[in-house]
């Protein structure tokens, strides 16, 4: 196991921001990608942003233009930047580490509520 610590959700207006945090255990360039993903109850967990090794972004579309991921090596943190949130972006979510051998590795999740 490789222990992924999520912080920062919380209850924010509509249009508002907020910084997600999730911190490795290890170094984070030993895994392949890093990434957020957010799951709704009765839906399926999806990909919300990811960072690989060697800093190639990939977002969701609804989230393009609004989240930012971005990455401290040196304190195996990778962060979840949102901003102009939106009611539908209300979820868990949750940290992803892809080891080398396509071996995935979650946080516990951290709750995420956009009020209207």
């Amino acid at each position: 196991q490789v222990p992924l610590v999520e912080s920062g959700g919380g209850l924010v207006q509509a249009g508002g921001s907020l910084r997600l945090s999730c911190v490795a255990s290890r170094n984070i360039f030993s895994f392949n990608e890093m990434g957020w993903y957010r799951q709704v109850p009765g839906k399926q967990r999806e990909l919300v942003a990811s960072i690989s090794t060697g800093g190639s972004r990939n977002y969701a579309d609804s989230v393009k233009g609004r989240f930012t991921i971005s990455r401290d090596i040196a304190k195996n943190t990778v962060y979840l930047q949102m901003g102009s949130l939106k009611p539908e972006d209300t979820a868990v979510y949750y940290c992803n580490a892809r080891g080398i051998l396509m071996d995935d590795y979650w946080g516990q999740g951290t709750q995420v509520i956009v009020s209207s």
